[in-house]
């Protein structure tokens, strides 16, 4: 690798670690011509599937779009950026196991509305909302009767989605 300062055409590896979540490691590196040092990442490239969007249209996979996608749902919620990050890398790591080339925009909405599901009710629905294209309050109160049937537990867990009161 040649050196960012002063071009020298190598250097040397003087440390190499691994990342919090083991998907990159991080080189430091230091140059024998000017004796700077500097930090390299290195990380796997693994293909992940195209999406294919209603219409046939096709589209590389944008992790940020992905991002963006989970912080409108769960917009003004209390959810830590760290279970937000591990929800992304799931979807992610699902999407390389399928081994599929192509996927449809509806599958990988599925699969946010599973990570939703378990990070924030509230967020779920607000999702499932716009995704499933509600028309009415009454799909949204069967979208929650629904949540709640399925959940039973996890509502002890999180603010109550209707009533009021304060979570068990």
């Amino acid at each position: 690798m040649h050196c960012p300062f002063c071009q020298h055409e190598d250097t040397r590896v003087i440390d190499s670690r691994l990342t919090e979540d083991g998907s990159t490691v991080r080189r430091r590196r230091e140059c024998p011509q000017c004796g700077e040092r500097f930090n390299t990442f290195e990380t796997a490239e693994l293909k992940l599937p195209t999406i294919v969007k209603s219409g046939e249209r096709r589209e590389t996979f944008d992790e940020r779009k992905l991002r963006v996608s989970f912080e409108r749902a769960l917009q003004k919620r209390p959810v830590p950026s760290h279970d937000v990050d591990s929800a992304v890398r799931t979807i992610i790591n699902d999407l390389r196991r399928s081994g599929e080339r192509e996927i449809p925009s509806r599958q990988l909405g599925e699969l946010v509305m599973r990570e939703l599901k378990n990070l924030d009710q509230v967020a779920y629905v607000r999702f499932a909302s716009v995704y499933r294209k509600f028309e009415d309050v009454h799909a949204f109160r069967e979208e929650i009767e629904k949540l709640e049937r399925d959940l039973p537990g996890l509502s002890d867990l999180q603010l109550p989605l209707l009533g009021g009161g304060k979570p068990k």
